[in-house]
């Protein structure tokens, strides 16, 4: 079997490439819209108690409902395609995001914080030189688990017709081909394991930088 995966990649390499490519676009759009979002929300958290504890419970829930049924709620809604696709990744990639801002920016000790407000640090520099520096290990290794979470959900994107590694998997399962699903899955991992230890990597120049620590988080 393992002799026709490889078999499969030498003769099908365009369309392994193709689809490679659609898995990396959708994944990297879904990112960049979780980031931002995200790393928004979490500040926005720390200013209002209220707004954080609805957000946390609403994104809490949201990561409790099935992916695929997700995907087909959203599907009656917006159709398919990659709409559909991206907006149920970013929905389900939000959680972590949120939560490692939030968590980093409101646990800077107290103490920092106001020996830098008593040499006359404004709030905006308190949060981009003190509060940001130091919280940004902590959120960094949430957008970390999100990127390696958003690139196995991504396999599922296929399944509403946006495209990605997942129609290999489905072509797979579908014409009872083991080893195409199989050529589908093992590039999903390669691609969510790679992107994994680049992005460790990262953080652990980031820890160095910003913490004077050498460590790589969860």
């Amino acid at each position: 079997m393992i002799k026709g995966v490889f078999s499969l990649y030498r003769d099908r390499a365009p369309f392994f490439l193709e689809l490679l490519a659609q898995h990396a676009l959708i994944t990297l759009i879904s990112i960049s819209i979780i980031t931002v979002v995200g790393f928004c929300l979490g500040l926005l958290m720390t200013k209002h108690k209220l707004i954080a504890g609805i957000l946390l419970r609403l994104t809490s829930f949201l990561y409790t409902i099935p992916s695929i049924a997700l995907f087909g709620i959203l599907v009656s809604i917006t159709g398919i395609g990659m709409k559909s696709a991206v907006i149920a990744i970013v929905l389900y990639g939000l959680l972590p995001m949120i939560r490692s801002t939030y968590t980093a920016l409101v646990e800077v000790p107290a103490d920092i914080l106001e020996a830098a407000v008593g040499m006359g640090t404004a709030k905006g520099q308190l949060l981009l030189n003190i509060r940001l520096p130091l919280a940004l290990p902590v959120i960094f290794s949430g957008f970390r688990t999100t990127v390696v979470m958003t690139i196995a959900l991504t396999g599922i994107a296929s399944f509403i017709g946006a495209g990605g590694m997942g129609r290999a998997i489905w072509r797979g399962i579908s014409t009872n081909y083991p080893e195409m699903t199989i050529a589908g899955s093992f590039l999903i991992a390669l691609m969510a394991i790679f992107s994994d230890l680049v992005l460790e990597f990262v953080e652990r120049r980031v820890r160095i930088r910003f913490l004077g620590e050498e460590g790589v988080g969860t």
